[in-house]
């Protein structure tokens, strides 16, 4: 995947340090608690947590369910997460593949999210991912931050 009109970048700093932010998204347990924009949504989460390892991440929400799934292709523990993210319904409107990568920062206030996803097919697409994933980061930032 290259870079291209239809990718999408997002900055979100958080106050955790970049291993709990990446053990949030890389483990099943935590990564079910704010990985879905839905909160009510039932969400399970299957993890091979490896290069080459697969991950499915199930949302029984309103209009589900919706399943994505891919491929980890760079596990680098706490600095970089890179993935394959493709939705199994037919029914989804978008079938094409698309690459995620996820870089964290060690920052003065806990840790800078650096978050990439390319390829997508339509400015639709990628404007329902952008919005998805803001909602996402905002449950992540509740998730990590100390209470």
């Amino acid at each position: 995947m290259i870079a291209s009109p239809l990718s999408l970048h997002l900055l979100r700093t958080v106050a955790a340090s970049p291993t709990q932010v990446f053990d949030a998204w890389t483990t099943a347990d935590q990564l079910k608690r704010w990985t879905c924009p839905d909160p009510n949504a039932e969400v399970s989460v299957n993890i091979d947590l490896r290069a080459s390892g697969y991950y499915s991440i199930r949302m029984d929400a309103e209009g589900g369910p919706f399943t994505a799934q891919g491929t980890y292709r760079v596990v680098d523990r706490p600095r970089r997460i890179v993935y394959t993210w493709a939705w199994k319904e037919e029914a989804h409107p978008m079938q094409e593949e698309t690459l995620v990568t996820v870089e964290l920062v060690e920052a003065a206030d806990g840790t800078e999210i650096r978050l990439a996803h390319e390829g997508f097919p339509t400015p639709g697409d990628r404007d329902g991912h952008e919005q998805g994933w803001k909602i996402c980061l905002d449950r992540l930032a509740e998730w990590v931050t100390p209470r």
